[in-house]
């Protein structure tokens, strides 16, 4: 079951893989829960449901669009809020059932130039180790996965320095990550596991992290 906002996009990956679809933005409450009350009806009963949704914010806090700084919020972070409420009783009629939420480095890194994104991200992250600890003892494993620079239509990298464009994963890289956690308990993973190291520094000095990203010490500029 397939849900997202372009139809013409849903329709060709529903004949290609024999699945169903249905028109949903994740950002809307109101929307989420008429769709997954129309999805229960068919499938009261599901094992995996899958948080993806994502879209890019690379702005700051200080000069951002406003409406893009919302937008990022309720997609990336309210979002899966949303859908997990709304499909939550059919997780539960097929426990033991999986939660992805695919997050992002973003989430444990927070840089001036992305603000908010990686505030959506942190968000998304605080909601999914949350939601861990309560659904664990429902049978609902919950996965967190923070995969790094990975190409999509949605999400190009063609802005990245040469040094940092060598380390761009494919998305099918992620989908062979997730598809291997399904058959753990609940899991909390970096995609590649290097990607770790911002997330340690950024946690034990952050003092020091600001002090290089307020000096430009990475290099980066959007």
């Amino acid at each position: 079951m397939l849900l997202a906002r372009r139809e013409d996009r849903l329709r060709a990956l529903a004949e290609a893989i024999g699945g169903e679809y249905e028109l949903c933005d994740v950002s809307d409450r109101a929307a989420v829960d008429e769709v997954a009350a129309r999805v229960r009806e068919r499938h009261p009963a599901i094992t995996l449901l899958m948080n993806n949704a994502g879209t890019p914010a690379r702005t700051n806090f200080l000069e951002g669009d406003p409406d893009r700084i919302e937008q990022v919020v309720r997609t990336n972070y309210l979002g899966g809020v949303w859908c997990l409420r709304a499909f939550l009783p059919a997780l539960e009629a097929s426990a033991p059932s999986h939660v992805v939420n695919v997050i992002s480095v973003a989430g444990t890194v927070a840089v001036p130039w992305s603000g908010p994104y990686s505030a959506s991200k942190h968000a998304q992250l605080a909601f999914s180790r949350a939601t861990s600890s309560q659904l664990r003892r429902r049978g609902i494993a919950v996965h967190t996965v923070n995969p790094g620079f990975v190409e999509t239509e949605g999400f190009p990298q063609s802005y990245l320095p040469a040094a940092l464009r060598r380390r761009v994963i494919e998305p099918e890289a992620v989908a062979r990550h997730v598809v291997g956690l399904l058959d753990r308990g609940p899991t909390e993973t970096t995609i590649p596991r290097w990607y770790r190291i911002g997330g340690i520094v950024q946690a034990l000095a952050p003092r020091f992290l600001a002090r290089v990203l307020a000096r430009g010490g990475l290099g980066y500029r959007p």
